[in-house]
C-alpha cells in the first residue's frame, strides 16, 4: 500500500506539473476577438490584453465580428446574385474565417450601432461557436441588462472603464479553454495506469511470496522420506 501511495503521489505531481505549462502555453496563444465601436475603449482593452500576453484581433462592429468567424449568412446569400462577385468574395473572406478558427474569447461592448452586443452573443450561442466564451462589457451598470446577457449564455459581464484586475475575471474560462484541449487525453488514463503499475508490483511480489513458501514446503516435504530411510539403515546394520 505504501509503494502504490508513493507511485500515486509521484505521478499527481508529474500531471499538476505538465498543467502548469501547458496552461502558461496555452496562455501565451490565448486569442480575443475584441468587438467596440468606441476607439478609446477598443485601444484601452487591447492594451490590458496584450500586457496579460493574450493575442488580440481587435473590430469595431457586430458585423465585423460575424464576418471574422465566418457567420455572416445574410450577407454571403444576398452576394450570390452575382456568381462571379460572389466568389470573388468568398475567396477573400476565407482567410479571416480561417484566422477565426483560433478564437478563444469574444469580449463585446453591449451598445454600438446597427448590431448590439447582446445580438452578437446571441447569434455566437447560436452557431457553432457556442463553446467559446463571451464576455460582454457596458459602462451601464443596469441589472436588468446584466441578467439578460448572463442568462442568454454570457461568462461575465464587466463594467466600463476595464482595469487590470478585471481580466483576472478571465481566468476560469482560460482553464476551460484548457480543459477542453485536454479531452483527448485525460489525466484519469495516466492515474489508472498508475495503479495499474502498483497492481503488477504487488502482484509480483505475492508472486514471490508465493515461490518462497513453495519451495519451503517442497524442502519440507523432501526431508521427510530422508528420516524414514534412516531406521532402514540400521535394520540393514543389524542383520
Amino acid at each position: 500500500m505504501e509503494l502504490e501511495s508513493e507511485i500515486l503521489g509521484t505521478q499527481k505531481v508529474e500531471l499538476q506539473r505538465e498543467q502548469n505549462s501547458q496552461l502558461e502555453m496555452v496562455e501565451e496563444h490565448f486569442h480575443v476577438l475584441a468587438v467596440d465601436d468606441s476607439i478609446t475603449d477598443r485601444t484601452l482593452l487591447e492594451r490590458l490584453l496584450r500586457f496579460s500576453s493574450y493575442k488580440v484581433t481587435c473590430v469595431d462592429s457586430g458585423d465585423k465580428a460575424l464576418k471574422y468567424l465566418g457567420l455572416m449568412d445574410g450577407l454571403d446569400n444576398n452576394a450570390s446574385t452575382s456568381s462571379e462577385s460572389s466568389s470573388s468574395s468568398s475567396s477573400s473572406s476565407s482567410s479571416p474565417q480561417q484566422e477565426g478558427m483560433k478564437v478563444n474569447m469574444i469580449m463585446t461592448d453591449y451598445c454600438m450601432p446597427g448590431m448590439s452586443g447582446y445580438d452578437l452573443l446571441k447569434r455566437v450561442k447560436g452557431s457553432s461557436w457556442k463553446d467559446v466564451p463571451v464576455v460582454v462589457m457596458s459602462s451601464e451598470n443596469i441589472p436588468s441588462r446584466i441578467s439578460m446577457c448572463l442568462e442568454g449564455g454570457a461568462e461575465e459581464f464587466l463594467l466600463k472603464p476595464l482595469k487590470l484586475s478585471d481580466l483576472d475575471k478571465l481566468q476560469p474560462h482560460l482553464l476551460k479553454t484548457l480543459n477542453h484541449s485536454l479531452e483527448q487525453e485525460p489525466p484519469a488514463n495516466n492515474l489508472t495506469a498508475c495503479q495499474n503499475d502498483a497492481i503488477v508490483v504487488n502482484n509480483n511480489n505475492n508472486n514471490t511470496n508465493t515461490n518462497i513458501s513453495s519451495f519451503s514446503k517442497r524442502k519440507a516435504v523432501s526431508t521427510e522420506p530422508s528420516e524414514r530411510s534412516r531406521p532402514k539403515m540400521k535394520e540393514l546394520e543389524v542383520v
